[in-house]
């Protein structure tokens, strides 16, 4: 008896201490919204043009966070709202209020938390705010108390105000363009905020912040090729160093016209010295190669681009449409450049060079090939409902080649010939990234003689199959001149807008921490 009363003893001691151990586990809340918002653009994105994950389909998106691993098992979770949009036209300011102003009533419901991971991209742009990732934190902070630790994890191309430093505590990007190591990234600045909640160590005690007048696009800065692969293999060393939780550059984003928009390095940790040279050493590394960025390929205008094309041997030969680039802000609906490849005489033939065009939306049009046969000439409107500064919309008649319904971007899909140009008209705008979007419309691009892609630098996918590849420079929201855009609001002198600038003071900004 008496040694069953100490088995029951134990048994409860140990169920007591399994309980308190479950009590004192972290609570984490997650919130977020990721845009690229051209203010360029006469486009607006709305509360629609967000796919938002709510609840407990956050975790859906992030693997680090599956059931089976380590990570979920070490806090308590409260996921509220991450959305996320195809890159597109300012966020109209009811999108952004109703988006933050849910965000925001969840994260009451489950009040206090230990910690929030803030997964941002860092270049949305909100009628009516000049910072609005600043203003969502901010808000944030609000809710959830000056003690809670944020950690913040974005994009290289988003933009860190200093109101958006202050008030995060741990703060991280990704390492490379294109974004291959984006999950990671997310999952670091989750680490991140695990490890200092576990290690009860907390908020950093320095956060380093210079900003670098740098402004420079994407398709000059990718990490495939040097002077931006050797810069951004420089970060992870000094995140190794005692003292440095972690280090980030911010390429910032070119094509919005915010005080805001330049480059920043940002370094956090302890120790007050390592954490500061980390930072102008970073910085001092990015100035000094700055005159070495260039297009990450070939650059010519169109004419030349398409003259390149006929002549090239290697096939496919890609075509970057750059002006209107969707996955950088770009409307998707310009209709220049298929206007001008319509025009060719090299095309007007159904034995002409095969070139696939992707993608233009056409509402008006996908309509009327919901009501016809394979095989019928139909035509309709397309393109230039948004933008359509630099060439109306065109009335496309051709033959309808192939009809697809129900995709969660385009919704549907259709391809028309004309001549031997195939056009890909999309009822909602679609960013074509994978060879799967071509070969689920009976297109084949590794076989074609000309690509026309919508895009700027070229995604893994597209990368790999290229045989050549040009970029074009096109109008549109996300022009790569950067001088046509006529800036009016960002800070100057800017690189390389202002080319002769004297040699910025890079030192070391200190933030104070969030609630101080």
């Amino acid at each position: 008896m008496r040694n069953l009363l100490v088995l029951v003893f134990l048994i409860t001691i140990f169920s007591c201490q399994g309980e308190l151990e479950q009590k004192e586990l972290p609570r984490i809340a997650i919130a977020g919204l990721a845009i690229e918002s051209s203010t360029f653009s006469p486009a607006r994105s709305t509360a629609e043009s967000f796919k938002a994950r709510i609840g407990q389909d956050i975790f859906s998106y992030y693997p680090f966070l599956s059931d089976s691993s380590e990570n979920k098992a070490r806090a308590q979770w409260f996921p509220t709202l991450r959305g996320h949009a195809i890159p597109g036209g300012m966020v109209t300011r009811e999108a952004y209020d109703s988006l933050v102003n849910l965000t925001l009533e969840m994260l009451r419901e489950n009040l206090p938390y230990d910690g929030l991971f803030f997964d941002i991209h860092g270049a949305m742009s909100v009628e009516g705010l000049d910072d609005p990732e600043g203003d969502f934190i901010i808000k944030v902070r609000e809710i959830v108390g000056p003690e809670t630790l944020i950690s913040t994890s974005m994009d290289l191309h988003g933009n860190v105000s200093e109101r958006l430093a202050e008030n995060t505590d741990l703060i991280t990007c990704y390492r490379m363009a294109p974004h291959e190591d984006a999950l990671e990234s997310k999952q670091r600045a989750v680490e991140n905020l695990l490890d200092r909640l576990e290690s009860g160590k907390g908020k950093p005690a320095f956060k380093a912040w210079i900003p670098v007048p740098i402004l420079l696009p994407g398709e000059k800065t990718s990490t495939r090729i040097d002077p931006g692969k050797s810069l951004y293999e420089k970060v992870d060393p000094q995140t190794k160093k005692e003292g440095v939780i972690d280090a980030a550059i911010w390429i910032g984003y070119a094509w919005a016209d915010e005080p805001r928009n330049h480059a920043v390095v940002m370094v956090t940790g302890d120790d007050e010295q390592e954490v500061k040279e980390s930072a102008e050493y970073l910085a001092q590394s990015f100035w000094d190669v700055r005159n070495e960025f260039e297009f990450v390929a070939p650059v010519a205008y169109l004419d030349e681009s398409l003259e390149m094309a006929l002549q090239s041997k290697e096939k496919p030969f890609v075509i970057s449409d750059m002006g209107d680039n969707p996955t950088a802000g770009g409307a998707g609906d310009v209709t220049w450049t298929l206007n001008e490849i319509l025009k060719r005489p090299e095309f007007k033939s159904e034995n002409g060079p095969e070139l696939i065009y992707a993608s233009i939306p056409g509402p008006d049009l996908v309509e009327k090939a919901k009501a016809a046969q394979i095989g019928d000439q139909i035509s309709g409107s397309i393109g230039a409902m948004v933008d359509d500064r630099f060439s109306p919309p065109i009335l496309l008649e051709g033959k309808l080649l192939a009809i697809k319904e129900g995709d969660p971007d385009a919704k549907t899909e259709i391809v028309v010939q004309v001549g031997s140009v195939k056009v890909i008209v999309t009822e909602k705008r679609k960013p074509y990234h994978h060879e799967k979007d071509f070969t689920d419309l009976q297109l084949n691009p590794r076989k074609t003689d000309i690509l026309v892609v919508k895009i700027g630098y070229l995604v893994p996918e597209l990368y790999d199959l290229r045989g050549g590849w040009i970029m074009s420079l096109t109008p549109g929201g996300v022009d790569q001149d950067l001088q046509r855009l006529g800036y009016q609001r960002i800070n100057r002198p800017m690189f390389p807008l202002d080319p002769d600038m004297a040699d910025p003071d890079l030192s070391v900004r200190w933030i104070k921490k969030s609630g101080s």
